[in-house]
């Protein structure tokens, strides 16, 4: 026998529908904001290996030829705002020193958030002007902070290029 007070439930109601959107939300935005913060950390990391990787070709550079590759006015760089753009932008290096010069890997297109460099010969400077993450690089690696960009640019330098 059945009773006529009895209700049948089947699904759920919409506050339940609800509450289940909202904790799938805040867990996915939590997610995403740690891809995030792992990308920018992986950016800088590259960011850095490639400066070192081009710090070291330069070394070697100057010890077969006894000076720095000059740069073409001012600083060099793929994409730059103060002097030649070029994708031979530290010219000697390819392929003899380096297979290939580096992008930022921001992959930028913007002139003022590129890798740069700039030399005389005889001391040179090689920043990336404008990283993503620059306040974190000084707090780990405050020696690589420019010291004529204090946050502005992160990078190598020779000793006598600390003004460029």
């Amino acid at each position: 026998m059945f009773s006529k007070n009895k209700k049948l439930s089947s699904g759920f109601t919409l506050i339940e529908l609800l509450v289940v959107v909202a904790i799938i939300g805040i867990l996915s935005s939590t997610v995403l904001a740690s891809l995030n913060d792992a990308r920018l950390k992986s950016r800088t990391t590259r960011s850095i290996e490639d400066l070192n990787q081009l710090r070291t070709a330069l070394e070697m550079y100057y010890n077969d030829n006894g000076s720095y590759p000059p740069s073409s006015g001012g600083w060099g760089g793929l994409y730059t705002c103060w002097g030649t753009a070029s994708t031979n932008w530290i010219v000697g290096l390819v392929p003899n020193y380096i297979s290939s010069l580096p992008r930022s890997p921001n992959n930028s297109t913007d002139c003022s958030n590129n890798y740069i460099y700039s030399s005389n010969g005889a001391d040179y400077k090689l920043i990336w002007h404008q990283p993503e993450d620059c306040a974190g690089v000084k707090s780990k690696y405050p020696n690589l902070v420019d010291p004529a960009r204090d946050c502005w640019a992160y990078g190598f330098w020779s000793p006598g290029a600390l003004s460029f």
